[in-house]
């Protein structure tokens, strides 16, 4: 987050090839755990941040990368990250239980139990998948631009990439590989859309 520079925000709004995705991680909803985590930033830094870039990019999606169970982390530590997902509302993330990594000072901390990060990893992952949905159902209705790159698996059919770097699958000619098309979405799914070739 600390990179992200007025420059590169206004980029966003102002240049026409930047799609409308951007990944920036934020780790922890707990300003505690990211100051263990020598992380430069805090929870309400990342939302102003966020609010900026949605100002001057408002069709941006956003995703990010967040770990449970870090060493020292509480039920309220954690209660503030699902805090933080339901404020910034990601299209997409990655999550993962901390696991000690040897000369780390994290490594010899007290370790949150093992049950505990499976846990609460799982309420996470639930929370950032019904962001996820609420983005991908936001889809249906809209027309798209769509990068055709593979084939489907159905006869007739291919895939390809929407701005927001969504699998979209399409009936279109095979010989449409490579060229980006406008797809209007009929249906979300979980990690795809579908749609029809819009005329």
């Amino acid at each position: 987050p600390n990179d992200m520079s007025d420059d590169l925000i206004a980029a966003h709004g102002e240049i026409e090839t930047l799609m409308p995705f951007l990944h920036l991680p934020v780790q922890s909803g707990s300003d505690k755990i990211l100051k263990a985590m020598n992380r430069k930033h805090t929870a309400d830094s990342y939302r102003v941040l966020i609010e900026r870039i949605r100002a001057a990019r408002p069709d941006i999606a956003m995703s990010g990368d967040f770990i449970v169970g870090f060493p020292g982390e509480t039920d309220e530590d954690f209660e503030d990250t699902l805090s933080l997902i339901d404020d910034i509302q990601y299209s997409q993330a990655f999550s993962f239980k901390y696991s000690p990594r040897p000369g780390t000072p994290a490594a010899g901390a007290e370790q949150v139990p093992e049950d505990i990060k499976v846990e609460r990893l799982a309420r996470l992952q639930e929370a950032l998948l019904a962001s996820q949905a609420t983005f991908q159902n936001g889809c249906v209705g809209q027309t798209l631009p769509v990068l055709l790159d593979r084939p489907g698996k159905k006869d007739g059919q291919m895939m390809g990439r929407s701005p927001y770097l969504q699998n979209v699958h399409v009936l279109v000619d095979a010989s449409q590989r490579g060229q980006i098309v406008p797809v209007t979405i009929t249906e979300a799914h979980r990690t795809s859309l579908g749609g029809t070739l819009a005329t």
